[in-house]
């Protein structure tokens, strides 16, 4: 009876700090959703469904569709961008390019460990229409008429976003992936060339089919950090021009610094409920593929 209980003495620890700091908050934040709590009154008054009402009602003072739209934008562009070119580039590293192969990935995945903050600064000054590197390189090469107000125009400010969120994180993908093919065994390729099959079709019946796993685990996590990003879209467009990029965390941040903390607890359980949600159906929907 001891032998089977001593291993819960090690994680003991552990799941009453979680408890603590996870699973309690959690819970009161589920509550809190439910309320009106806002830093206007002293008074917590249970309000039933109306937060949620106010955020599918299209006449609401917030416009949350709009933001929620914004995020699922946002998450479905950079996993499917994140994914080819990941892909691509592990093939290519993989399979391709032998000579310096191992620097090309080092290159490749340095803005993976680049610190959000820097990233975005540092593509907040290229991509500034009047004097950022991007512009002035295409008026001087004689494609001024490419140039764009990158960040401050409302149809260029989300592609803008997703752009810079894909460079840095293609990288880190790539890695994964890379170490997907080299679990293939070499043999599945060797009896398909024998067999006369081209280089697609061993792509398309073999490294597909065998790297489903590995597909399966990027997807969902691009899928949940694409739910909930707010870093990069807070450092580099501070969710405008005219909240054209605005995420539904960073107006969670913005209803927390306006005091409503009741609607900033909503969005977030309900965020929180869709990602369990998309994250079990994705889960299955692949593992059906493998």
């Amino acid at each position: 009876m001891k032998n089977r209980a001593y291993p819960f003495y090690f994680a003991g620890g552990a799941l009453l700090l979680y408890t603590l700091f996870f699973v309690l908050p959690s819970i009161m934040g589920f509550y809190y959703a439910f309320t009106d709590w806002n830093s206007y009154s002293n008074e917590i008054n249970f309000v039933g469904l109306d937060n949620f009402q106010r955020i599918f009602a299209t006449g609401s003072g917030q416009n949350y569709l709009l933001f929620i739209r914004n995020t699922v934008v946002f998450t479905v562009a950079t996993i499917f961008l994140k994914t080819v070119f990941a892909l691509a580039l592990a093939v290519l590293l993989t399979n391709g390019i032998r000579r310096f192969a191992y620097f090309y990935r080092v290159i490749m995945y340095l803005p993976a460990v680049l610190p959000m903050l820097v990233v975005s600064l540092v593509f907040k000054s290229i991509l500034n229409p009047a004097t950022g590197l991007l512009n002035t390189f295409l008026n001087n090469v004689g494609l001024g008429f490419m140039a764009q107000k990158w960040l401050v125009d409302v149809h260029w400010a989300l592609p803008s976003v997703i752009g810079v969120d894909t460079w840095r994180g293609v990288g880190y993908i790539m890695v994964i992936m890379i170490a997907g093919l080299q679990a293939i065994p070499k043999e599945y390729y060797e009896a398909s060339a024998i067999d006369g099959a081209s280089g697609f079709a061993a792509f398309r019946h073999i490294t597909l089919p065998l790297l489903m796993p590995v597909l399966t685990v990027t997807t969902v996590l691009n899928l949940l950090y694409g739910l909930k990003v707010f870093d990069i879209v807070f450092v580099l467009t501070n969710g405008g021009p005219g909240r054209a990029t605005d995420t539904v965390y960073t107006v969670i941040f913005d209803e927390f610094s306006k005091g409503r903390y009741g609607m900033a607890t909503t969005l977030s359980s309900l965020l929180f409920i869709v990602m369990i949600i998309l994250g079990y159906f994705v889960i299955r929907l692949m593992h059906s593929e493998e």
